[in-house]
């Protein structure tokens, strides 16, 4: 008996029971809920000689970016090689293959081909997604969605999930008006999508909207944040309101709160947790002993080298948690995985590297040499992926260096880019009367 998806691709291998695990796997991705691992496992247990299944297990396991879960993900891209008969099958299998070897590219692009051809695979067009945020392609961010979306309809299942990603898309090429309302519409139509919240926590973030972002992410939490393994990130988005916002207490509770009250050891949850506290550093804001739970826990995922942009998250947790050994033997790793010839050594020498040690002049008090480190690194950031909130972190340190540096001519220039950028932004605002209260431009 040949089983097919709710879309009519074929399930090589599966049973009615598997195909049903399966697709309530895909369900719980789509809204980053629940344990679609857990789903992908039932749909193993019951039809062993399931090929999909045995992907999803794969995919699910990569785009954690953690080094255990690319070595089980091996384990199961072996079991599912023998088993893929159709076409999409074996672009799914040659996509896990690029990644597990640390092809990021080659597997997005990949992706793409499976998608064009298949434009209803909705796993396909997530996880590629999920690639180009991970490359920080903006541009397919948002094309790759487009070419399929006029393949959807509102009524089939995940078609939230297709809004939510095409407004992320958008938000990140600079489209907010039409990625507001894709977002909303999104979370409209299933309120648990957290993509789709974190889509428009983005816009509202990039026109400093900062009241229209706390009431978006305190109207009603719940459907968000419950079981969500994106929880953290929201609850992270709504900290950079307050913080825009000069709410110190606001953002320390939160911290303390839902984004690192649990301690989490998830490379993607400790991401936010240190770039929060790098953050509040740069402002001199003292945050206790907050630090070293973070550096412990990137300390216990494992050595450096999978991918560039957790690493600088782990050198920046070393930096304030005062560690230096772990920070020594991070950097040692970033150095050799700099010198190697995968995607990540690219990502590694051209922007890891020396952000990381533009990140440890800071701290070591030659703000100069941060200047010279991020000057040339900022403008191509994207290529290690994240976004453009995330990636705000380097701009923040370079305007404060040179402050601090006493280079008062890049200061006002930083600051005045920041303000055009984000004329409602009251800390951009701060920061360019501070820049300007340290003395006049040169002339003649």
């Amino acid at each position: 008996m040949t089983v097919h998806d709710r879309e009519g691709h074929v399930l090589t291998g599966a049973s009615p029971e598997a195909r049903d695990h399966y697709e309530r796997g895909l369900d719980l991705l789509r809204c980053y809920i629940g344990d679609p691992l857990a789903a992908a496992d039932a749909a193993i247990a019951a039809a062993p000689g399931f090929a999909m299944a045995h992907l999803l297990r794969a995919w699910l396991l990569l785009t954690g970016t953690e080094p255990a879960g690319f070595a089980a993900a091996r384990d199961s891209l072996a079991q599912a090689v023998p088993l893929v008969v159709t076409a999409r099958e074996r672009g799914h299998v040659a996509a896990v293959a690029h990644l597990a070897d640390g092809g990021w590219h080659e597997a997005a692009r990949t992706l793409q081909r499976v998608s064009i051809d298949h434009p209803l695979d909705i796993l396909a067009l997530q996880i590629g997604h999920q690639l180009d945020f991970f490359t920080g392609d903006a541009r397919m961010l948002r094309d790759r969605i487009a070419r399929a979306l006029p393949e959807w309809r509102e009524d089939r299942p995940g078609y939230h999930a297709m809004l939510s990603m095409h407004a992320f898309g958008l938000e990140e090429c600079g489209d907010y008006a039409r990625a507001e309302r894709a977002g909303k519409r999104a979370v409209e139509l299933q309120p648990r999508d957290g993509w789709g919240q974190h889509a428009v926590a983005h816009v509202l973030e990039m026109q400093a909207r900062q009241k229209d972002g706390i009431a978006w992410m305190r109207a009603d939490s719940s459907p968000w944040s419950r079981e969500s393994f994106f929880a953290v990130h929201n609850w992270w988005h709504l900290a950079l309101y307050h913080l825009d916002l000069g709410e110190i207490d606001d953002v320390l509770a939160l911290f303390d709160g839902p984004i690192y009250d649990a301690k989490s050891a998830v490379a993607f949850d400790m991401v936010d947790a240190s770039a929060l506290l790098w953050r509040l550093k740069i402002r001199d804001v003292e945050v206790g002993d907050r630090w070293r739970a973070v550096a412990d826990n990137w300390a216990a995922l494992g050595a450096p080298g999978l991918y560039a942009f957790n690493d600088l998250h782990a050198v920046i947790a070393y930096l304030g948690a005062g560690q230096p050994e772990r920070l020594a033997a991070t950097l040692e790793g970033i150095d050799r995985a700099a010198s190697g010839s995968t995607d990540n050594a690219r990502f590694t020498r051209e922007v890891g590297r020396p952000a990381a040690l533009a990140l440890k002049a800071f701290v070591d008090g030659d703000y100069g040499r941060t200047v010279e480190l991020l000057g040339p690194t900022i403008p191509i950031a994207h290529r290690f992926g994240g976004s453009h909130a995330q990636r705000d972190l380097l701009d923040l340190t370079l305007i404060e260096a040179a402050m601090r540096a006493g280079d008062a001519a890049l200061a006002r220039a930083l600051t005045a880019e920041r303000r055009a950028a984000k004329p409602a932004s009251l800390f951009a605002e701060t920061l360019f009367n501070r820049a300007r209260s340290s003395g006049s431009p040169a002339a003649g």
